[in-house]
């Protein structure tokens, strides 16, 4: 196994003593040996396959042997191979008669029998990659061939998945496997902090992202600066129930990162940050004199608004006339610094920030809205002030502004995993920065069968209310032929305006967004019976497994529309992956607008010509202005990620000069 920077080898049992890899300092060549690695890693890549493809065999003869023995036989089979594994570690031999084990018991207890692609993809991540397999592919179950190989060699292993119910519907189907090898699980959901160091000793792990990472930072902050390993020891830390345990943790040795580009890429563009109750000033009061200050401010004159960056710079004109409004107000607003970043907040809240987009009310609580799994994250706020002054915007209590306690990133965290691997359907374009940042390396696996996934025209309208009406036609006529639609919006406002439009034609369907999410599991359950109709959010996107009725698979299977186009080309391609899985029938359509909001990322002035087109030209002319926006969205993203990298790198520097913890 191979973590970043490090050489393959045998993968030895790990002690339960805290441990992590110290964040490697950047060097002066970094970029040239990153570039170098990605000039031969196609060659690398192709050869490695190779010799994962000799290994399919031998895995199918050891087998064979497994094949024919009864249960009570292979439980003692597998009692013997347990210390044989524990001492040895993952070597070749180990590895292969592992995988052949596990294949049997999955075929046992599951009814599934992993394919030798699957093998290849439980190979690739054994040796520290990203297996990119294809949406369908059964990742679930591949995962599990190696958290069970890791877990039996001794080394605790974490599977980091984008949502709780991905972690539990996992684990849910892999638990009769880990039970029958002998292997303890545990699984963490938000909100359930009880028992937690008795999960976290558990042999294998299911979890989200933001519950592992959020642990991790509030065991660095029970520490203190105590973060030495002699310190951790006499802490109790990775001790489960531990009289002396301060932590809940025992380590980071080993993750495999479900959905490795969301999790490790497109979420890292916001640091992890805990909060605490400051003693600030009357909170309402600062944000009526903010908004206040605010009044009548011209766009591009006295601000600009910059939408790919989502991010509002006052002109010098601008922090002129905030200097002559805070002449007569008290000594808070004449200091420079406090006025300009109070407007910007108030700003971004006003025209950045939108309800049923980036946060939904409830009960007078603003709630932040994940922009990549469509969840609401309970108890979260934004810093700086922005939190209140989205609260007085919306009529609501505003509550106390926070300090921050701890803070970390995703990039920071992840890389101190003393083994790192990862598997997604839609790798491949961040290849480059999952090596740069991570030392991973994505190796593309084959599918089992070949994709019969039918992509159809693509519909460009020019309003957005004709969209929906174009939409509601496209579902009668799915309809009409017996097969299950499901629509895909990016925001809970959208869903919203999109169920009004089937509503008032008449057709029955379930939504699925923020707001709507107690059934879940019945909506995803039923969202490919004959005739169904769902509409949803990035809810439905990564990781659901929608079951598609026999009856409804003759008929032409799942049909998918896109309503918008997400930042990320990989996005929607996500939620494109929920038809045609595993050689089935299905098929996706686009249905956008020209006034959509990616396009507030394209020339103006060419979605303007494009909406005068002609439609046969206006379709073209469009499809050219998504992707122009599509780029423009994912370049400013990276340099995101790069600046909240380097600030992190900086900022660990001047901890470490002054003896502090995250």
């Amino acid at each position: 196994m191979t973590a970043a920077g490090q050489t393959a080898g045998v993968l030895l049992p790990a002690l339960d003593l805290g441990a992590e890899r110290e964040d490697p300092a950047p060097k002066f060549l970094d970029w040239l040996d990153q570039w170098l690695v990605g000039v031969a890693s196609p060659l690398r890549e192709r050869a490695r396959l190779r010799r994962m493809y000799r290994a399919l065999p031998r895995i199918e003869a050891l087998g064979r042997d497994y094949a024919g023995i009864a249960e009570v036989e292979l439980v003692e089979r597998v009692a013997a191979f347990r210390p044989v594994m524990r001492r040895g570690g993952l070597t070749q031999t180990n590895i292969e008669r592992c995988f052949a084990i596990v294949r049997e018991i999955s075929w046992r207890k599951l009814g599934l029998r992993h394919h030798n692609v699957q093998i290849l993809g439980g190979l690739a991540m054994l040796d520290g990659r990203v297996a990119e397999m294809a949406t369908g592919e059964g990742k679930t179950i591949t995962a599990g061939l190696a958290a069970s190989a890791a877990a039996l060699a001794g080394t605790p292993v974490h599977i980091i998945t984008v949502n709780d119910y991905l972690a539990a519907r996992d684990l849910a189907t892999l638990k009769p496997v880990y039970d029958f090898l002998g292997l303890t699980t545990g699984l963490i959901q938000s909100g359930d902090r009880a028992g937690r160091p008795q999960v976290y000793a558990s042999d294998i792990v299911y979890a989200s992202n933001k519950e592992v990472a959020f642990d991790y930072l509030r065991d660095r902050m029970a520490l203190g600066q105590r973060t030495g390993l002699l310190h951790r020891k006499l802490s109790g830390f990775g001790q489960a129930g531990s009289a002396n345990s301060q932590t809940v943790m025992r380590g980071l040795h080993l993750a495999i990162v479900d959905e490795a580009d969301s999790a490790l890429v497109d979420e890292a563009r916001t640091p992890l940050i805990i909060s605490q109750e400051s003693n600030s000033v009357d909170e309402r009061n600062w944000a009526e004199k903010t908004f206040r200050l605010i009044e009548d401010l011209q766009q591009d004159v006295d601000y600009v608004l910059l939408p790919d960056q989502r991010r509002i710079e006052l002109t010098e004109a601008g922090k002129d006339r905030l200097w002559t409004r805070a002449e007569a107000a008290d000594g808070y607003w004449r200091n420079r610094l406090r006025r300009e970043e109070s407007a910007r907040q108030a700003l971004s809240a006003l025209l950045l920030f939108r309800r049923g987009e980036h946060y939904l009310v409830a009960d007078e609580t603003v709630q932040i809205v994940d922009e990549f799994t469509g969840r609401i994250m309970a108890d979260r706020t934004w810093s700086d002030g922005l939190h209140q002054l989205i609260e007085f915007k919306e009529g609501c209590k505003v509550t106390p502004r926070k300090r921050t306690a701890a803070r970390i990133t995703y990039q920071r965290f992840f890389r101190r995993y003393l083994r790192l691997a990862g598997m997604s359907g839609t790798a491949y374009e961040v290849k480059g920065e999952l090596g740069a940042v991570y030392g991973l390396s994505v190796l593309a696996v084959p599918t089992h069968v070949p994709p019969r996934r039918a992509k159809l025209t693509t519909i460009v309208c020019a309003t957005r209310e004709e969209k929906w009406n174009r939409i509601v036609q496209e579902v009668e006529t799915m309809r009409a032929l017996g097969r299950p639609v499901l629509i895909g919006t990016r925001s809970v406002s959208a869903s919203q305006e999109l169920s009004a439009c089937l509503g008032r034609a008449g057709v029955e369907h379930a939504v699925l967004n923020a707001e709507q999410s107690e059934d879940e599991a019945k909506v995803i359950a039923g969202a490919g019976r004959v005739g169904t109709v769902t509409v949803a959010t990035n809810m439905a996107g990564r990781g659901v497994d929608i079951k598609v009725d026999p009856e409804a698979l003759a008929m032409g299977g799942l049909h998918v529309v896109l309503s918008e186009r997400h930042d990320a080309r990989r996005i929607d391609r996500q939620m494109e992956g929920r038809t045609a899985r595993k050689g089935d029938r299905g098929s996706t359509r686009d249905i956008l607008s020209l006034e959509d909001p990616i396009l507030d990322l394209a020339p103006p002035r060419l979605v303007e010509w494009a909406s005068r087109s002609q439609t046969w030209f206006r379709r073209r002319a469009a499809l050219a202005l998504f992707r122009i926006a599509q780029m423009r969205a994912e370049r400013a993203h990276a340099a995101e990620r790069k600046d909240l990298l380097d600030q992190d790198r900086r900022l660990g520097v001047l901890l470490a000069f002054s003896g502090k913890s995250e």
